[in-house]
């Protein structure tokens, strides 16, 4: 790639070197930045006002999808536009409390989002595969408790992992030689801590939606065998029309939730847990771009989990053409 290279602060050693690339590199990067912060924004805050106005949908299921829309809102909102400008020209102006602070908020608003994730798998396999005991196992009560752990401990991780520099512990002599400097906010961590907060906030979370949704996708299956043999039974040699397309709708739906995810997340965290491994010697532009493909994760959720549903795209024409305006309007019927 052709890009010079600059100074963040021409005038005090030990400056970070900042990015200028050529427009034909820079423009283009620019627009894809800004219409993903563009999309996190407007997606997930139209999947908040849906869920927070109408009535109908102050279900404890909605829960976990609002919790998950607002986290993702605020990756946009908080996460999104300084690391966008750290991307962009490699330099950090903002001190480095609030790098210590950015990272903080990014790391748990990551995790936290994943782990919601796992929440909204959890539901949807007790949704399927034990639908008798399903409103005892899924109340408010138990939303709320996940909603609660899915905020706190990544929230306590990342404090811990940030301010208190666990992130370093191990390779401070390496960070302060190799990668501090002017002008810089780094993710850094060394060999252990790059293990360890990829199993917590990756692995052991994406290992657990893969299983969920695979033994979804077998429960789905096996209901479609019965009805089928159901059918049979009843003379009828071919399977309703309407079951097949259940079935392919659910299978779909699944390889889209995983397919998503993993392809969003798997190659930053791959690349996270080597890079100590490796010497560090990953570019710095690659792990930035790895990032955003994490980010868009958060982009696509809104897509994914809510507006694929019928009510919410009722929802969200009702609010873009101003009827949410109307007397009653949280009252409407979304399901008709």
């Amino acid at each position: 790639m052709d890009y010079q290279m600059d100074l963040c602060y021409e005038a005090m050693n030990g400056s970070c070197w900042k990015y200028v690339r050529p427009h034909a590199i820079h423009v283009p990067m620019l627009i894809a930045i800004m219409l993903i912060i563009s999309m996190t924004f407007i997606g997930n805050l139209l999947v908040i006002i849906s869920i927070g106005h109408f009535r109908q949908l102050h279900t404890p299921t909605n829960q976990l999808i609002l919790s998950l829309a607002l986290c993702d809102f605020l990756i946009g909102l908080f996460v999104m536009p300084l690391s966008a400008v750290r991307s962009m020209q490699g330099c950090w102006y903002f001190g480095e409390f609030l790098c210590k602070l950015h990272t903080c908020i990014d790391i748990t608003l990551s995790t936290s989002s994943i782990f919601h994730l796992v929440s909204v798998s959890a539901e949807r396999f007790c949704a399927v595969c034990g639908p008798l005991r399903y409103r005892s196992c899924f109340g408010l009560s138990t939303v709320l408790l996940m909603i609660s752990i899915s905020w706190l401990i990544p929230g306590i991780f990342a404090y811990v992992m940030t301010f208190l520099e666990i992130n370093i512990h191990g390779g401070k002599d390496f960070y302060d030689a190799h990668v501090r400097c002017v002008g810089g906010c780094h993710v850094f961590f060394s060999h252990g801590p790059a293990v360890f907060t990829s199993v917590f906030s990756f692995y052991i979370p994406g290992f657990i939606i893969v299983v969920i949704y695979s033994r979804i996708y077998m429960v789905a299956r096996n209901q479609e065998r019965s009805i089928r043999l159901q059918l049979n039974q009843l003379r009828r040699v071919y399977p309703s029309r309407d079951v097949q397309l259940q079935t392919r709708k659910a299978t779909v739906t699944i390889a889209i939730v995983v397919g998503a995810f993993l392809v969003c997340w798997t190659p930053f965290f791959l690349c996270n847990i080597l890079n100590p491994f490796i010497g560090y010697a990953t570019p710095p532009m690659l792990i930035d771009v790895l990032m955003w493909f994490g980010y868009a994760n958060s982009t696509l959720n809104p897509f994914i989990y809510a507006f694929m549903h019928s009510w919410c795209r009722k929802a969200v024409r009702i609010i873009v053409t101003g009827e949410i305006f109307k007397n009653n309007s949280s009252r409407k019927d979304l399901y008709t």
